[in-house]
């Protein structure tokens, strides 16, 4: 078991230690609530159940009876909570003769750290596995496939049909292919990107392929088809992203991508009675997941 003593921070217990450093870095703003939709949890688990639509309405010859249709449960997504903890353990003699509280409060403050990072990075996995066959949703499948099932039958992709890079042309495609899809019956629905996901690697090509009012890359000034439609709202960087090349757009369909929070950040203190160890830990309830595929498209990019 680690135990800071006496021993650990030795430079501690004498005065004259001009600055400590390695606790003080700035933190990035927030990011992983640009890619979920966040509800609260009181349960072990969540589950939504998907819902089957009707299909087109068929003629009615004249004096004949109508036809009818039925609906059925469709794809069972169950989000199961997890907790995750983080601690440490000071001797009561470090506390006694720290100088400096390194251990109490920039510990503490240490500890915070490592929750927030925690969390960024569950989150940013949900992408990073997107096309990991050891990840998948309720039908079975990774988050980006181009084989999705619908419950009436056949499939519906939502990655790019080749390894695009992020472009101009890709990102066209992108709402294109967006555009055409349907639900569960084949009837069209209005499903629209709202963010461009991008790792860092990316930041500079998106805000020339995006920001720009005339088309990038080219010397005709034709207009940026993508930025005056208004095709994508909002460029998200996140710094979690382990894929250099790969690029996502998050949809507004209803019941995309979802975070369930279970329990806060809660830290807690507690002493050992034979020994006097301090002991410091910090502990979180949550779940990152997705329901509905339709609120990502993906590209692996080149």
């Amino acid at each position: 078991m680690a135990i800071i003593n006496t021993g650990s921070f030795a430079a501690a217990l004498y005065p004259g230690v001009r600055k400590w450093y390695g606790k003080a870095y700035d933190e990035f703003p927030v990011e992983w609530t640009k890619l979920f939709d966040q509800f609260s949890s009181k349960r072990n688990y969540e589950e939504e159940v998907g819902i089957s639509s009707f299909g087109l309405a068929a003629i009615k010859p004249e004096g004949s009876s109508i036809s009818y249709d039925t609906e059925q449960q469709a794809f069972v997504t169950r989000y199961v909570m997890f907790t995750v903890g983080k601690g440490f353990i000071v001797t009561r003699e470090m506390f006694e003769d720290d100088q400096y509280n390194v251990v109490g409060e920039r510990r503490a403050r240490g500890l915070a750290f490592a929750m927030r990072q925690t969390k960024e990075n569950h989150a940013a996995n949900v992408y990073n596995r997107a096309t990991n066959s050891s990840y998948l949703g309720g039908d079975g499948l990774e988050l980006v496939s181009s084989l999705h099932v619908n419950l009436a039958g056949g499939t519906w992709s939502n990655e790019s049909s080749t390894s695009a890079a992020l472009s101009e042309a890709a990102l066209e495609q992108a709402h294109i292919d967006i555009a055409a899809w349907r639900d569960d019956r084949g009837l069209r629905i209005a499903v629209r990107p709202k963010t461009l996901v991008i790792p860092t690697s990316l930041m500079f090509e998106a805000t020339r392929i995006l920001k720009g009012k005339d088309q990038y890359g080219t010397a005709e000034r034709n207009i940026n088809a993508i930025m005056s439609m208004g095709l994508v709202p909002e460029i998200v960087v996140n710094h979690y992203l382990t894929s250099t090349t790969r690029w996502f757009l998050r949809t507004d369909a209803p019941d995309g991508m979802k975070y369930f929070n279970r329990r806060d950040e809660q830290f807690d203190v507690d002493n050992d009675f034979d020994t006097e160890n301090a002991k410091f830990k910090a502990t979180a309830r949550y779940v990152f997941g997705w329901t509905d595929p339709r609120g990502i498209y993906g590209s692996d990019g080149a």
